[in-house]
């Protein structure tokens, strides 16, 4: 492990632990259907100990980013994970193209909405973004049997407004229309939904075409502000 990596580690282990807090963890717990244990804490809480944690240490390269992401998803308490997407998500600019490979161990490993969901949105979409040549591997990644590599391609352009791909993303939505899982249903609706803040009438031909496929679930989110 890195110098930046292990001090870091070290000093969010101290920070976090010293706001445990047994009984919140409990109520966290539940709410994510206890897949995963929890330090209970508090969303400001935790950002409020990372910054003391990250006092004085300098900006990572990638390979610390790496480290960092991975060391903390071998932790149990969930929060540690949080930490990581945060963590990522403010030093998106860094790494370049080949990090898609760590990205997409992290999207499939302790996998749920609350870490998947910002890292498609936030840093897999602005690497793909820098690095236009990951849409392949976007398309690719849209057809995976792994749910949440679908939901991640699905979801990536989520923040894209006027420069999203609309060929990508209503072709993603109609491959996945059948799909068994709430999920990816649901995430075909929060992408329609999100694009026709840019482009309404696109949308609302999209659904005239091809609402027949799509489930019940994915038309409503889509057209819920239309």
């Amino acid at each position: 492990m890195s110098d930046l990596a292990g001090i870091l580690m070290e000093r969010l282990t101290d920070a976090f632990e010293s706001g445990r807090d047994p009984v919140r963890a409990v109520g966290a717990a539940a709410y994510m259907r206890d897949q995963f244990p929890f330090l209970g804490l508090t969303a400001p809480m935790r950002r409020s100990l990372a910054r003391t944690a990250l006092a004085g240490l300098p900006k990572p390269a990638e390979t610390d980013l790496r480290e960092i992401a991975l060391a903390c998803w071998a932790r149990d308490e969930r929060e540690f994970q949080h930490f990581a997407c945060d963590y990522l998500i403010r030093h998106g600019g860094v790494p370049g193209p080949e990090f898609l490979t760590t990205l997409a161990e992290l999207i499939t490993t302790k996998s749920w909405w609350d870490t998947v969901d910002p890292l498609a949105t936030r840093v897999v979409g602005g690497l793909v973004s820098r690095h236009p040549a990951l849409v392949a591997r976007m398309d690719e990644w849209s057809g995976e049997d792994d749910m949440w590599l679908v939901r991640t391609a699905i979801l990536h352009q989520l923040n894209y407004g006027a420069e999203t791909d609309t060929d990508r993303l209503f072709g993603y939505c109609v491959a996945q229309a059948g799909h068994r899982d709430f999920f990816v249903r649901k995430a075909i609706g929060w992408a329609l939904r999100q694009y026709a803040r840019t482009d309404p009438a696109a949308v609302r031909a999209f659904l005239a075409e091809h609402g027949g496929r799509l489930s019940a679930l994915s038309v409503r989110e889509a057209a819920k502000h239309l």
